[in-house]
């Protein structure tokens, strides 16, 4: 029986798996712990170019690092200006830079009436506002940011001689209407805060301890947003026709501290929406 066992072809017989001897197995597992800790740490370190790159690619983030950009170049060109020779030619280098990157702003904004008709259509009348105030003027909001955008493409039209009309009047209207939209959100943002007072006035403590992390993100989100229309509306103002308040007296570094702290604020809010998870 041996024998034949012996005289059995190799392929005929049968093949026992064989077991990889445990010092084998444990460099195999040891190299992979590596791998994975080395994958970690250069996702760890390439994590803020990553998140860089992920704002650049959207529409929204690249408006607000090139919004922050412009003011930041006026803010600092402004300050230059008044300096010496030297520096004042620096600060007029700046404030080249500012215009270019305003103007390429107002280019990209051509594409903005569709977005802005599609949210005006989805809000809609404001169905699941819970206050009356805050829906008319959320939709008085939408109406005037609708008709601020086909006024500033004629004004840029005019500019660029596409079409012939005077394109200050239209620059004026679409300030306006710029002006009037951050007057809206300001009284809407104070009409928010009424509300959540008078919510946590008549708030149980049970429910006030569940709900006082929510309210006082969406204060400090109100807050922040008031301060931002603050300092856009002192721009806007500034670019109505003289005589009216403050037009045209301020100079080009007030201009330009009033849009980087409108700016930084809306690229904090941004981070923290993102890192929230919020839209």
């Amino acid at each position: 029986m041996r024998s034949l066992l012996r005289r059995q072809p190799l392929a005929a017989r049968p093949l026992l798996p064989l077991a990889p001897p445990t010092n084998v197995i444990t460099l195999i597992r040891t190299s992979w712990r590596l791998l994975e800790t080395g994958s970690v740490a250069m996702a760890a370190a390439t994590d803020p170019l990553s998140k860089l790159v992920s704002v650049l690619e959207s529409y929204r983030g690249r408006d607000r690092v090139i919004r922050t950009l412009c003011y930041g170049c006026q803010l600092a060109g402004g300050v230059l200006a008044r300096k010496s020779p030297a520096e004042s030619e620096m600060g007029s280098r700046l404030l080249a830079v500012s215009a270019q990157l305003s103007h390429c702003r107002t280019v990209l904004r051509l594409f903005d009436d569709l977005s802005m008709l599609a949210y005006s259509r989805q809000y809609g009348l404001g169905a699941k506002e819970e206050d009356a105030v805050v829906r008319w003027l959320s939709i008085l909001s939408n109406l005037v940011d609708q008709l601020y955008y086909p006024c500033e493409h004629v004004a840029w039209a005019a500019d660029a001689a596409v079409i012939r009309t005077n394109s200050h009047k239209w620059w004026t209207l679409s300030t306006a209407f710029w002006g009037l939209s951050l007057v809206l959100g300001i009284v809407r943002s104070f009409r928010i805060l009424f509300q959540l007072r008078r919510k946590l006035r008549n708030c149980t403590s049970e429910y006030l301890q569940q709900s006082q992390k929510e309210m006082d993100a969406q204060v400090k989100s109100e807050v922040l947003s008031i301060l931002s229309s603050m300092a856009d509306l002192s721009n806007a103002v500034h670019w109505l026709p003289p005589g009216f308040l403050w037009a045209g007296q301020f100079p080009s570094w007030l201009v330009g501290l009033m849009g980087t702290i409108s700016s930084l604020i809306g690229v904090y809010q941004t981070s923290v929406g993102a890192g929230s998870g919020a839209v």
